[in-house]
């Protein structure tokens, strides 16, 4: 149980203590610091310890956004400071300068808690302060001053600043105004009955699955109940990140669940979209991959993007700065946030479509509308890239070569090719992995399945992806190699299964692509929460994506159409399997060993 060491002379009618008990936390009264450095002292490593003066006037919720969010190792608010075992040291090492002659800071601050938090900074500690807005927090000096503290507080509604706080500040159109303002509601109504936002993410996750079976079957009441029941995993997809930040329940393992489930809802919604059209005599497989196959590729521009510019140096450009002056103008900002086609925008048209018109409709409006929503968002990120002189970091070198996804065969030829890929100009990396993948895609489309041209292709593909890693992708456009590479392997295993053209070959590549993709979003995800890559042996065993796309070729080269189909399954269970089987092991220890909390409070997918 966490504690809360309550210092200073106890105020009459206070109702701090009772507010600290309240959030969980087990308090302790000391009179003075030396009483609170000895209790510090006595309170268990492994434990959340904060220090409260116990003068403190202000809102519940500013106690908890100051004192219980688990994404930051230390944090602060006016009167209170508390610590997670992992900044525990920095905070008994702050308390016992408070405890020695003179207070041991330079600032003459009245609260021991405040002194404690100024220690802390001086000692260059990272402190974390939430932006209370207007929830009150302070340590009035006087009975004047605490009354008219007391005054404000009352003025304003702290419940209703929780629940408009639960609320995403920057997200789609459709969800604004159509999904967040009763869904917040809901995100309390579950917090009240206990429920934490993991519960309610796999309840969308299986909400979206039996929407899935309904489209499946084929029929119209089918198509309508799957696109009512996507709308309501929608729902349920955003009430648990309102329910995490309502309740601040963050954690690793639910970042990665919910970011992992949105991902496996979509695509099995496009198959079971698939299924229930083949049952109608139409078959739409090339669709569902080519959409699975877009949409993922947009996911790694974004992915590759930020990374390259997560801790750029200089990074500025006109182009960005035109970007900023447009989110000034109101309607700019709402028309820029659908152009992209967010999360709550595609499935709302794809709910909808689904409903009113057929599977074919559906998906040639999301291709439609994600081609051009990658160009846009791809053609600007290119124009910033180009038009900003920015230097980019060692880090963020080693996290686009992890999003690359590089096997055994790239990394060997790559050792062999350096010192040639210095001397090469700085574009060379997404030339040649734009100009190889072209090739090998190219290759597969426009030659007879079964023939050689595919394998000569993939061979010149394997040299292409190792030159363009040859050297660290430090670049301006060096962000692109990983999206070339998605590309070129994804496409590559869909035109050779349209290719064979054999009864469930694009259902087996169907399967194939996303037990890769999952292999990648995977990557994406262990990176933003600081785990590194998956490990070597991992990649390794699954061939790297240079590996993946020689294998395909020979297999097609060598095989019946028939036997490819079932090469391509095998493949894909065998994938699935040892990506799921590492995955799963890495979340929950991470999980279990209390690997630091993060939340996805970014523009949705």
């Amino acid at each position: 149980m966490p504690t809360a060491i309550l210092t200073g002379q106890p105020v009459p009618g206070s109702s701090i203590e009772s507010e600290l008990r309240s959030l969980g936390f087990d308090v302790h009264l000391a009179l003075g610091a030396a009483d609170t450095e000895t209790l510090l002292a006595r309170v268990p490593g492994e434990h959340r310890v904060a220090v409260v003066d116990a003068r403190f006037v202000g809102h519940p919720h500013a106690l908890r956004l100051g004192l219980t969010d688990p994404r930051f190792p230390l944090a602060a608010i006016p009167g209170a400071v508390t610590a997670q075992p992992a900044a525990r040291q920095a905070l008994t090492r702050a308390m016992a300068r408070e405890n020695s002659a003179g207070g041991g800071t330079a600032l003459a601050v009245d609260s021991l808690a405040d002194r404690i938090t100024a220690a802390l900074d001086a000692d260059g500690a990272d402190v974390h302060r939430p932006e209370l807005g207007s929830l009150v927090a302070a340590v009035p000096a006087d009975p004047q001053a605490r009354n008219e503290a007391r005054q404000a507080v009352a003025a304003v509604d702290d419940e209703a600043v929780r629940l408009k706080s639960a609320v995403k500040a920057r997200d789609g159109f459709v969800t604004t105004f159509f999904i967040s303002p009763y869904s917040r509601y809901i995100a309390r109504w579950c917090a009240r009955r206990g429920l934490t936002p993991n519960q309610v993410t796999t309840a969308s996750l299986i909400t979206a699955l039996i929407a899935a079976g309904c489209a499946a079957t084929g029929t119209r009441g089918g198509f309508v109940a799957a696109g009512v029941l996507l709308i309501a995993s929608f729902v349920l997809d955003c009430t648990d990140g309102q329910l995490a930040r309502y309740s601040l329940q963050y954690s690793t393992l639910g970042a990665w669940l919910d970011a992992t489930f949105d991902r496996a809802k979509e695509y099995a919604y496009y198959a079971g979209l698939a299924l229930g059209a083949a049952r109608g005599g139409d078959d739409v497989w090339a669709l569902a991959l080519g959409a699975m196959v877009l949409q993922t590729c947009r996911h790694v521009v974004d992915f590759s993007f930020n990374e390259a510019n997560h801790d750029a140096a200089a990074n500025t450009s006109p182009t960005a700065a035109l970007s900023d002056r447009l989110d000034s103008v109101g309607w700019t900002v709402w028309v820029r946030r659908m152009i992209v086609l967010p999360i709550g925008e595609r499935w709302a048209m794809i709910a909808v479509l689904t409903a009113l018109t057929t599977p074919r409709i559906t998906f040639y409006a999301l291709l439609i509308g994600c081609a051009f929503s990658a160009t846009y968002t791809t053609a600007g990120r290119v124009l910033r890239s180009l038009t900003r002189r920015a230097t980019r970091t060692d880090r963020a070198a080693k996290a686009l070569a992890d999003l690359a996804d590089s096997g055994p065969l790239a990394e060997a030829v790559a050792r062999g090719l350096r010192s040639t890929a210095r001397r090469l100009p700085g574009f060379t990396a997404p030339a040649v992995a734009l100009l190889g993948g072209a090739a090998v895609v190219a290759t597969a489309a426009l030659t007879d399945f079964g023939g050689p041209w595919p394998l000569v292709a993939a061979l010149a593909y394997v040299l292409t992806s190792s030159l363009a890693v040859a050297r660290p992708l430090k670049g301006a456009l060096d962000w692109l190699v990983p999206p070339f590479f998605r590309a070129a392997e994804y496409l590559t295993v869909l035109v050779l299964a349209a290719r064979a053209d054999v009864n469930g070959a694009l259902p087996a590549a169907f399967g194939l692509v996303a037990a890769v993709a999952y292999h990648h979003y995977d990557t994406v995800y262990r990176i933003r929460g600081d785990a590194g890559a998956p490990p070597q042996w991992l990649v390794r065993t699954i061939g790297g994506h240079e590996g993946r796309t020689l294998v395909i070729c020979v297999l097609a080269v060598l095989l019946t159409a028939t036997q490819f189909k079932l090469a391509l399954t095998v493949l894909a269970v065998a994938v699935a399997l040892v990506v799921l089987v590492e995955s799963i092991r890495f979340w929950v220890a991470a999980h279990k060993v209390g690997a630091p909390a993060v939340h996805d409070e970014g523009e949705p997918a």
